[in-house]
């Protein structure tokens, strides 16, 4: 299943960038969809699964993002995708 309207795929394999820190825990830094670069301006979750490991990531430009990967196949995934509210337009005075 798609959303062909934003060219997203459910599962869609992405190239992800991470940081290890101090205690050896990879979290991303930036990933890439396509030729699309997306920089991760913070982490709003994580949490672990049986096979998985889970992110929920806002982008520099507002959207929501939840990463998979899948440490034992050395493959991230893009699970979930939602587009930032657009601002509101200024009522006239």
């Amino acid at each position: 299943m798609s959303d062909s309207k934003n060219g997203w795929d459910l599962l869609k394999q992405v190239e992800v960038h991470c940081y290890s820190g101090y205690r050896g825990e990879e979290s991303p830094r930036w990933f890439r969809v396509g030729a699309r670069r997306v920089d991760v301006a913070k982490i709003l979750d994580r949490w672990l699964a049986p096979d998985h490991r889970y992110f929920k990531v806002r982008g520099q430009e507002g959207d929501v993002y939840i990463l998979r990967h899948d440490p034992a196949m050395g493959r991230w995934e893009l699970v979930f995708y939602r587009r930032a509210a657009a601002p509101a337009a200024d009522s006239p005075e």
